[in-house]
């Protein structure tokens, strides 16, 4: 296969995304600063959000620990078809990894991606060292999804929708149903509008039965949304011994009636009696967006105004009770 050029960046562009920040006129996501991660693969840091896209134990690390290897694919060596839906495509670690974890097996991946800014898959492909970490295919692949917004192969195929996922996703197929979906957006409290109950409910419609939601998000208010979907809910286990730290992410899987689930891997527990309590204090309120077309500041105040008025128990009084039992 014929690896296309990567994408055409000026010198002048070029030497910025090594040394400083990169702007646009349009802003989706701010500006974006260059932000180092302890395993070396490249992230970025958005002003808008004043967060990074990544884990600072590396981004590719956490590609892998939190979306791709928790969900054994491995035992869909006799599957036909995989349909996968990336939310906020970012750099494209997610999405590259199930590519290269795919490869060689017999299986035809559909993919769709959600994705506000093309920036930064702009900026992981003009990276030598994130374009070392994939084979030709993924690269390929990667440069189709940014210079065209779509590829069509034998044992492929996938549509990049530009734009605000919140309206963007009511442009998927009805007739799409994925059994994994990547939920990779920034954290709650920065980006309420992809965590809101009605975007949640919205991807629920999109579930295949059986399917697996993904995050890294382990919020009471993003979990007792998806609870009261009809996902059932799991918890990634942690190796951090840090106080706040008691789990790494969230799977929810959507209701199968004919029960066929797929192998859950092990490190996916049940909720503890701790998570579950958390479920009901006022941290579990979610956050609503009910003309998915609130900004952050008003999803926020709404949620802050629902709490105050909550009878619900109050998560600092949880957090005492919880961890002072763990000391």
């Amino acid at each position: 296969m014929q690896l296309p050029c990567p994408i055409q960046i000026s010198g002048k562009i070029l030497k910025t995304l090594e040394t400083k920040k990169l702007s646009s006129s349009d802003h989706h996501l701010g500006e974006l600063f260059p932000s180092p991660t302890q395993d070396g693969s490249p992230s970025l840091r958005s002003s808008l959000f004043n967060e990074c896209f990544h884990d600072s134990n590396g981004a590719r690390k956490e590609a892998i620990d939190k979306f791709i290897s928790p969900v054994q694919l491995n035992h869909l060596i006799n599957s036909k078809k995989l349909l996968v839906l990336d939310i906020c495509l970012g750099l494209g670690y997610n999405t590259a990894s199930i590519i290269e974890k795919l490869l060689g097996k017999s299986i035809f991946l559909d993919w769709v991606g959600l994705e506000l800014d093309n920036r930064p898959l702009e900026i992981a492909l003009s990276n030598a060292k994130f374009r070392g970490y994939w084979s030709e295919e993924t690269l390929w692949i990667l440069n189709k999804i940014y210079n065209i917004g779509s590829w069509k192969k034998k044992t492929s195929q996938g549509k990049i929708i530009w734009g605000d996922a919140r309206q963007q996703i009511k442009m998927i197929s009805k007739n799409k149903r994925f059994d994994y979906v990547f939920l990779d957006a920034f954290s709650p409290r920065k980006c309420p509008q992809l965590w809101s109950e009605q975007f949640l409910n919205n991807i629920s419609m999109l579930m295949s039965p059986g399917g697996y939601l993904i995050t890294y998000c382990r919020a009471a208010a993003v979990r007792s949304t998806l609870k009261n979907a009809g996902f059932e809910l799991k918890s990634l286990s942690t190796d951090c011994k840090k106080e706040n730290d008691w789990s790494s992410g969230t799977l929810a899987i959507f209701p199968d009636r004919n029960k066929s689930q797929r192998k859950i891997n092990s490190i996916w527990k049940p909720l503890s009696l701790m998570e579950e309590e958390h479920l009901l204090t006022k941290a579990s309120i979610p956050y609503r967006d009910p003309t998915n077309k609130g900004t952050t500041k008003e999803i926020l105040m709404s949620r802050i105004l629902e709490q105050k008025n909550s009878s619900l128990e109050s998560t600092s009084s949880w957090h005492r009770r919880w961890f002072k039992k763990r000391s």
